[in-house]
């Protein structure tokens, strides 16, 4: 029998997986994983009659053949996530997981599951996938003084930072090694004050958030900005974090951030909001590569002839006149 952990490379897939590995304790597992837009991870693995498959992050819809093969070959799937599922299989050997509310991240429903075992990772994954206010709110809960929950907020966002990029080149970490890296630390804090690899993340991040903060949007409008970032692997690293920044120093407006990839395209991040009638979702799911969440989506592939009208269609959807 195998045991495969199926996860998204970023603070909240990271943060999952390593509450249920401390908890569960199980040797060799193999870990599937990529970036952080790397989701349709459910085809990548072979799996076997009597195999157990833990999913971890990752849009059910998105990967809906690959677990419908995963089943159809005898192996049972643990599904935890909080994207946009759609109809959900019914099978003995589906047990499912998944709640799409705002205020909900993975790692929050692997807490639940855990009764709260090792609540600190969630916390920092709450942090790290913008939910600031759920994150300090939980902190407070477990007694946690405020240089702690700073601690952990900037694990999260760095953990989250980690897994930008286009491909694995991109990242300072393969999000499967920084796994392996976090295994051996139980506590949070610990892996924060003692990790090489924190260290190397956090220098990382503040050289590519200055970088980041130098640009000038393209549109700044009342309830809309637009930025386009250079085509260099500092910019894709930065992308998914500094939309969230300026998501916070602009709560009134929707964000909107456009990365040059290999393919000539663009990779898009939205924010938008919590109080905005139209989620991020709804809105990248126009496209045809979109999807995500209310209040964090994005788009995959946006062809560059179409920035112009992409722009256009963000502004009339948010801007406010």
């Amino acid at each position: 029998m195998t045991c495969y952990y199926v996860f998204n490379g970023d603070a909240d897939g990271l943060c999952a997986l390593q509450q249920l590995r401390l908890a569960e304790q199980v040797d060799g597992a193999a870990l599937i994983t990529g970036v952080k837009r790397d989701i349709k991870l459910l085809r990548r693995v072979t799996a076997r009659a009597g195999d157990e498959v833990t999913v971890l992050d990752i849009s059910l819809a998105s990967n809906r053949d690959g677990l419908a093969a995963t089943l159809d070959a005898g192996a049972s799937v643990r599904y935890f996530d909080h994207h946009y599922a759609g109809e959900l299989p019914e099978h003995p050997n589906f047990q499912c997981h998944i709640d799409t509310a705002a205020d909900v991240c993975t790692s929050i429903i692997v807490d639940r599951y855990l009764s709260g075992r090792h609540r600190p990772w969630a916390i920092a994954a709450a942090f790290g996938d913008s939910l600031p206010k759920v994150g300090h709110a939980m902190a407070q809960a477990d007694g946690f003084d405020v240089a702690t929950t700073a601690r952990l907020e900037e694990l999260g966002i760095y953990l989250n930072y980690n897994a930008y990029g286009e491909t694995v080149a991109d990242l300072h970490f393969d999000p499967a090694v920084l796994a392996q890296q976090m295994l051996s630390f139980a506590d949070p804090i610990e892996f924060v004050a003692s990790s090489d690899t924190f260290a190397r993340l956090s220098a990382g991040y503040a050289d590519d958030m200055a970088r980041a903060r130098r640009l000038e949007p393209v549109r700044d409008v009342v309830g809309a900005t637009v930025l386009i970032m250079p085509d260099a692997a500092w910019a894709r690293r930065v992308t998914g974090v500094y939309a969230n920044e300026l998501m916070h120093a602009k709560p009134a407006n929707a964000i909107a951030i456009l990365t040059p990839n290999a393919k000539g395209h663009h990779t898009v991040s939205v924010r938008v909001p919590a109080n905005s009638p139209l989620g991020a979702d709804e809105f990248c799911l126009k496209f045809p590569t979109g999807g995500g969440r209310k209040g964090a989506a994005g788009i995959n592939h946006l062809p560059a002839t179409d920035v112009d009208g992409f722009v256009m269609s963000f502004e009339s959807h948010f801007a406010r006149r």
